[in-house]
């Protein structure tokens, strides 16, 4: 599947999953724009070594007001496909545990971010450009209650209804789709090797999601002119 004269926004695109995300529409042709909000650095480091020419960073935190619309004002030209992958995440040891500012940041940067940028990318898109797509990142855990889920599943879970939403709403100009991967890399809070045994354990295929399995479903719902409103689920059977 191939992306050439394709713009690609990711945001949080410079490290992790984001960056994957980068280098695979990177070598099926598109150009790509990198979000990033502290790794300017690392995002300047693959936007180097990405095959092509025209690549871009930006920079912007999706807790500020505005920051969908400051992030778009970066950016000289279009964009074809827009892909939410940024998220604030972490573990809560009881939905007690923290306060309603703590809950205000998770929502910010995991729901109101995104449905911000899918507004900015709405009214941006060229009329001439043909059909545009969203893809949100999710998490398997929008599809059950989960211990320690928190702030961070419930926003989650609000994007997944946005995703819905918006996909009704701005056909069939564009075509929303989500994503919601299980267990791929480890948190970063883990220690240097640190692995995801006791995760993996309530896998079915007991192994983390590969890299290039979350990336070739992401190009899928990129490409596909067929599919929108639709949550797939890459997650090794997690959600089982």
């Amino acid at each position: 599947m191939r992306f050439d004269g394709k713009t690609v926004l990711i945001t949080g695109g410079a490290v992790r999953v984001g960056a994957a995300v980068a280098r695979a529409f990177a070598a099926a042709g598109a150009t790509l724009v990198v979000h990033c909000r502290q790794s300017r650095a690392a995002a300047e480091a693959l936007a180097a070594e990405l095959p092509g020419t025209g690549h871009r960073i930006v920079e912007a935190d999706l807790e500020k007001p505005g920051a969908a619309a400051a992030l778009f004002h970066q950016i000289e030209g279009p964009v074809d496909i827009l892909i939410n992958n940024a998220s604030r995440y972490r573990r809560f040891e009881s939905v007690l545990a923290d306060g309603e500012e703590e809950d205000r940041r998770f929502f910010k940067v995991n729901y109101l971010a995104p449905v911000a940028l899918m507004r900015e990318f709405a009214t941006r898109l060229r009329p001439t450009a043909g059909e545009g797509a969203i893809i949100n990142l999710l998490d398997q855990e929008i599809h059950a209650a989960v211990p320690h889920g928190g702030a961070y599943a419930h926003s989650r879970r609000a994007l997944r209804d946005a995703t819905l939403e918006f996909a009704r709403e701005l056909a069939p100009r564009i075509r929303v789709n989500g994503l919601a991967p299980g267990p791929v890399l480890p948190p970063p809070w883990l220690p240097a090797g640190g692995r995801m045994e006791k995760t993996l354990q309530r896998v079915p295929l007991g192994r983390p999601v590969a890299l290039t399995d979350l990336t070739e479903a992401v190009l899928f719902l990129a490409g596909n002119r067929s599919i929108t409103g639709t949550i797939l689920l890459v997650d090794c059977g997690q959600h089982l």
